[in-house]
């Protein structure tokens, strides 16, 4: 059955064009995914996410268990609020789901994983719980808003209760805090600056018709996957999955191997073999569209495929992730309508606050 968010009749309301995300009726775009997406990148939009699932870990072995779960390792955190990206893996290094993990205290951790992998990453995490002194919360009764934009926090602090105002004025990049019942992080999925929020439901039409009335943008999954895109990260389902590891999938630096001792989900499996693809970035040096599941030839031989692609608004040429041959060089071609056309190998990110991060063709 078909499920909607606390902001389905808002999204309606604003001529939110409503598609099925992962069991969820969504909006894909309110009108125009390319103004979306340039309204994000110029001023400030704002994501509904309820769709993704908050789960609170409680108790005095939560930090272990998460040592033993997640690739990157909690105990790296020190400070109330510090987040982490991490994958969760199989036992064959495969790739679960990536998260973000907060850090409130050594007994109670916040984690945020995909609306799409919710049943799996949910009966995994509850099988590796064993008797592990810890309690698995899903905070079903919370929805999100992502405000993501030059001018996101400027418009939305004035918004936030009053209680927490200040001290999510106050936060560094990658922190959360808890305010009363709402919790406010600056992290994002976006490239740009900005909130990702947590707060009851009965309270999220309010703060979103605020967010609108104060010159927000709502911004659909649309834009929302240009957005990333060009941020250079990860979406799970096309740029890893249980069949990729970490090491594949451009993520190593979120795979803490040290300390040896640190005997998580996968790592034996990640250390049994150097991988033999890797993925990198893509642009297109002729005209042309770069898209999912197109094929790749690379110089010397071998061949690979994209992950994902599109045309970047910010940019004004087609990017692309693609998976490739570990030995892979600076360029490969890429079949298009039964073309190869060129291509220029890159490191992600394309875009960072709204500025280019890579040379552009005929620069």
């Amino acid at each position: 059955m078909t499920q909607r968010t606390a902001l389905y009749e808002q999204h309606l309301a604003v001529g939110g064009k409503m598609v099925d995300f992962a069991g969820w009726e969504m909006p894909i775009n309110y009108g125009s995914q390319i103004e979306e997406h340039h309204q994000v990148r110029r001023d400030a939009g704002v994501f509904d996410v309820s769709h993704m699932v908050v789960v609170d870990l409680k108790g005095c072995e939560a930090g272990d268990y998460l040592r033993k779960l997640l690739a990157n390792d909690v105990s790296r955190l020190k400070e109330s609020g510090k987040a982490l990206y991490s994958c969760m893996l199989n036992d064959e290094g495969g790739v679960i789901d990536d998260l973000i993990v907060y850090y409130i205290n050594d007994a109670y951790y916040r984690v945020v994983v995909n609306a799409a992998t919710r049943d799996k990453d949910l009966k995994w995490m509850r099988a590796k719980l064993g008797s592990m002194a810890v309690d698995l919360n899903e905070r079903s009764d919370l929805a999100m808003v992502a405000v993501q934009g030059p001018n996101a926090r400027a418009k939305a602090l004035p918004l936030l209760p009053k209680a927490g105002r200040e001290a999510a004025e106050a936060l560094a990049r990658f922190f959360g805090v808890e305010c009363g019942d709402w919790f406010i992080a600056r992290t994002g999925y976006t490239g740009e600056d900005g909130f990702e929020i947590m707060l009851p439901e009965s309270e999220v039409s309010g703060f979103w018709q605020a967010l609108l009335d104060a010159g927000v943008a709502p911004t659909g999954l649309g834009a929302r996957d240009t957005l990333r895109l060009e941020a250079g990260m990860n979406l799970y389902g096309t740029d890893m999955d249980e069949t990729t590891s970490p090491l594949e999938s451009g993520l190593k630096w979120t795979v803490a191997m040290e300390p040896a001792e640190r005997d998580f989900i996968g790592r034996s499996a990640l250390e049994a073999a150097a991988p033999e693809r890797k993925l990198v970035g893509l642009v297109l040096e002729a005209k042309g569209v770069l898209r999912g599941h197109q094929r790749i030839e690379v110089e010397g031989g071998g061949e690979g495929e994209i992950t994902s692609g599109s045309f970047s608004p910010t940019l004004g040429v087609s990017i692309a992730f693609a998976r490739v041959p570990a030995a892979t060089g600076a360029s490969c071609t890429v079949e298009i309508r039964g073309k190869m056309l060129p291509a220029r190998v890159v490191r992600p990110p394309f875009v960072r606050d709204g500025k280019a991060c890579i040379e552009l063709p005929g620069n």
